[in-house]
């Protein structure tokens, strides 16, 4: 916990897999204390594999969309990963909405949590097979894993298996992570009242179940920063167009209606059908951004993540939605941070 003084920074390496390799360097010494990938334009486990072993930095997906991966599959790259890194990689997985399982992906959607439940439950089963030898049996409703030949076992890692940790929003999937995951990826889409109210009750629940008593969290933050007027519109405008995003999607408005803004949900998402992409960047208001994001200059959004997560997490993860702060910047943020 921040308790200790010390809050460590993980940062998106947003770069083409050609590129990753100097973008990581840059970010890291700016002191970003790790990196990690999204299911976005570029493949999610690539720039990893080509920063790994050549960055002295934590490594993460956050997440790998788990739904049309196997859990071999996603064994193999954590694996590979554990290993390229020395021991400096986790494991993030996501479940991702319908439309987009069934429509980008192709894949087969069923029940999200139950499935997602397995999902992690089978990898870390493979993942300890392969670290101690033990016979593979999963045998689950949504995935079976039955037969390891000793060709196909990579051996022992020597850095031990990496955590698997789920991203989560809903109190299901929470209450799921908290059971079967080794960390929770608090959704960045949240407010300070959602993440007291609703995603803290549900791990305690998932801990209670699982007969745990430690549990990480894995915070992550839509960040607003500058030093001028300027910067600070601009970083706005960016962080308006990935709230609209969010906001207009169903699976997010329990965090609308904890700040009693749940009946923009549907307006936006009908925006968002009739392509008037404007008109919800202009919904999202001024209070929705400081509730929703955090904003200001790097010392004052290291205060108020301070706030929000310090008595609860020692690390967090920042995103800069379409704007790049000077590395100044974030090495001023890396730096309050850690005070």
């Amino acid at each position: 916990m921040y308790l200790d003084g010390l809050m460590l920074l993980d940062l998106q390496l947003d770069a083409r897999p050609d590129r990753s390799v100097e973008r990581a360097r840059t970010l890291v010494d700016a002191g970003a204390a790790g990196l990690f990938t999204f299911e976005g334009p570029h493949d999610v486990l690539l720039p990893l594999a080509a920063v790994a072993g050549r960055v002295d930095t934590d490594l993460m997906t956050n997440v790998a969309i788990a739904m049309p991966r196997s859990p071999m599959h996603l064994a193999h790259a954590a694996w590979d990963l554990q290993l390229m890194s020395g021991g400096r990689f986790r494991l993030g997985l996501g479940s991702q909405i319908r439309p987009h399982i069934e429509k980008r992906y192709g894949a087969t959607w069923s029940a999200p949590a139950a499935r997602m439940r397995e999902i992690v439950l089978a990898v870390r089963t493979i993942l300890t097979s392969w670290q101690d030898g033990t016979p593979l049996d999963f045998r689950g409703e949504h995935t079976r894993h039955t037969l390891m030949p000793s060709t196909f076992v990579p051996g022992p890692n020597p850095y031990g298996a990496p955590p698997v940790l789920l991203g989560a929003l809903g109190p299901l999937m929470t209450r799921t992570a908290a059971e079967v995951a080794d960390g929770l990826l608090v959704m960045p889409f949240h407010s300070h009242r959602h993440f007291r109210e609703r995603t803290l009750p549900a791990v305690a629940e998932g801990m209670k179940r699982a007969g745990r008593t430690e549990f990480p969290l894995y915070p992550q933050v839509i960040v607003a920063m500058g030093r001028s007027a300027e910067e600070l519109s601009a970083a706005s405008i960016g962080v308006r167009g990935l709230l609209a995003f969010y906001s207009s999607t169903p699976a997010y408005r329990p965090v609308l209606e904890v700040e009693g803004w749940g009946q923009l949900q549907p307006e936006l998402n009908a925006l968002s059908k009739s392509g008037d992409i404007m008109t919800m960047f202009d919904r999202i208001s001024e209070p929705m951004v400081d509730t929703l994001a955090v904003r200001g200059t790097p010392e004052d959004c290291a205060a108020e993540i301070i706030r929000r997560f310090g008595d609860f997490a020692d690390r967090v993860c920042c995103y800069f939605p379409g704007y790049d702060p000077p590395v100044a910047q974030i090495a001023a943020l890396t730096t309050a941070l850690r005070r």
